[in-house]
This record gives C-alpha cells, sequence and structure tokens, in this order.
C-alpha cells in the first residue's frame, strides 16, 4: 500500500504546482494615460490566471517606434486606432487580435483657475502657459490641438502652449503649477477633487478610440494572449469603465476591423 500512497501524494503534489509552473509573464506596452487602471487590471489578471503582465507605461507614438526596431513588447495598449493598425499593417501584430479596450475622455484641468466653463477660460486666456502632451506621439496631445482649433483659439493660444512627452508629464505640469491649466485624460483625475475642470465635448476632437493589439512577438505566448483575453471580460471593463472611459460595445465580442 505504501507505494500507491506515495504516488497519489506525488501527484497531489505535482497537481498544486501546476497552476504556477504553467504561469509565464507577458510584456504590456501601455499609454500613459492608462497607467492606473492597467496596474489594476494586471492584479486581477495574475490573481485569476497565475500569469504575470509586466507593464511598461509611455506614449504610443513612441512604443510604435520601438516596436518597429524590434523592441520586445508583446502586446500594445495604444491611445488610440492608428498605431496598432499600422503595427498589423506592417506586419509587426496579429491582425485578427486588433480591438477597442477603451474610449478616452479629454479634459481642461486647472489647480489654480476655475476653468470649469472650459471655453470662457481659454478664450479669457488669463494664463502663461497651458499644457498638452505632444500631438505627434500621444493623442490625447492631438485632441487637444484639434480642440482648440474648433475653437478658434488655437492661433491666439499656441505661444502659451507646453509639451510633455507624454499625456503624463503633461498632468505634472498642471499638478506642479509648471502650467496653470492643460488638457489630461479623465482617467488621471480619478479620486482627484483638486482643482477644476471641464470635460471637453466629444465634438470637438476626434474620438479616443484606444485599441489593443497581440504583436507578432507574442503570438506564441499563452500569456499575451491570456491578457488580451482578459481585458474583454467583465472584471477589466469595470475597472475601466470606474475610471471613466465609454466602453466599445462591440469590443468583448469581436476584433475591429483593419482599415
Amino acid at each position: 500500500m505504501k507505494p500507491s500512497i506515495f504516488a497519489v501524494a506525488c501527484g497531489l503534489f505535482a497537481a498544486a504546482l501546476a497552476p504556477s509552473a504553467m504561469a509565464a509573464q507577458t510584456h504590456v506596452a501601455v499609454a500613459a494615460n492608462f497607467t492606473e487602471p492597467a496596474k489594476e487590471i494586471a492584479a486581477l489578471f495574475q490573481n485569476k490566471t497565475g500569469h504575470e503582465a509586466i507593464l511598461i507605461f509611455g506614449p504610443s507614438g513612441g512604443f510604435y517606434a520601438q516596436i518597429t526596431q524590434g523592441a520586445p513588447f508583446e502586446v500594445l495598449l495604444s491611445a488610440d486606432e492608428e498605431r496598432p493598425r499600422l503595427a498589423v499593417e506592417n506586419g509587426f501584430a496579429v491582425p485578427e487580435s486588433r480591438f477597442t479596450y477603451a474610449i478616452g475622455k479629454l479634459v481642461l484641468w486647472s489647480r489654480v483657475l476655475d476653468v470649469t466653463d472650459g471655453q470662457a477660460a481659454l478664450e479669457a486666456g488669463n494664463f502663461s502657459k497651458i499644457s498638452i502632451a505632444n500631438p505627434a506621439s500621444a493623442p490625447y496631445g492631438a485632441a487637444a490641438i484639434e480642440t482648440l482649433k474648433a475653437l478658434g483659439l488655437y492661433d491666439a493660444l499656441q505661444p502659451k502652449l507646453v509639451q510633455g512627452s507624454s499625456i503624463a508629464q503633461a498632468f505634472q505640469f498642471v499638478d506642479t503649477k509648471n502650467a496653470e491649466i492643460g488638457f489630461v485624460a479623465l482617467a488621471q483625475l480619478y479620486g482627484n477633487s483638486e482643482g477644476a475642470r471641464w470635460l471637453v465635448p466629444e465634438k470637438l476632437h476626434a474620438s479616443i478610440r484606444q485599441d489593443a493589439v497581440l504583436l507578432k512577438k507574442g503570438a506564441d505566448n499563452e500569456a499575451s494572449k491570456a491578457f488580451l483575453a482578459f481585458l474583454k471580460g467583465p472584471e477589466a471593463r469595470g475597472v475601466i469603465e470606474r475610471y471613466g472611459y465609454g466602453l466599445d460595445i462591440y469590443a468583448a465580442r469581436e476584433p475591429a476591423p483593419a482599415r
């Protein structure tokens, strides 16, 4: 009987170790605006699957440039549609994997001025610096420029613009009062009641549809594929919505088509 009992014990021990033995890592390039929700989602993902998502934060344009140079990212969570689409079109990503995981919202924020009527505050121009993210690499920066142009204020305010390399740095300029006002992502103000804010009407800029895509380097990585599947699920979507993002009702059902 002893050998059979030992064999059963070994089998149970091996079964107990199996989830951790099968756990893997995925390297995820994450748009700076999505920093805090991504951290929460990664923690939930690891707790549920045992896989670890290693998050790297930065501007979407910068990530795309690095991907084209062979950066070891396996998943891209962009702040726009364009970079994931280009990644697919240029052979760096798996076509059928692309989908919209969040729809961003742009906010004018200040810790020193009343900007609750954002258009009036911008027209008054009672500030020396207005912070935006670099529009060439950060979609929220491009949306800020579109907003100023739609309001007919770009030419007047252009000399006052200060650019952060990412939306995170644009936020820091306002948070440290180095810029009196600035355009930031609504998600960055989650849990922050300081200052005044104006939610920019979406009609003033193109929709900030944030797409995710599986990169070719992660095509055979179970953790990478599992992370994207988890991002479509109810736990992740609950986090995304709580941070103030809009949700694409089709995102959990089918990928966005390549254009």
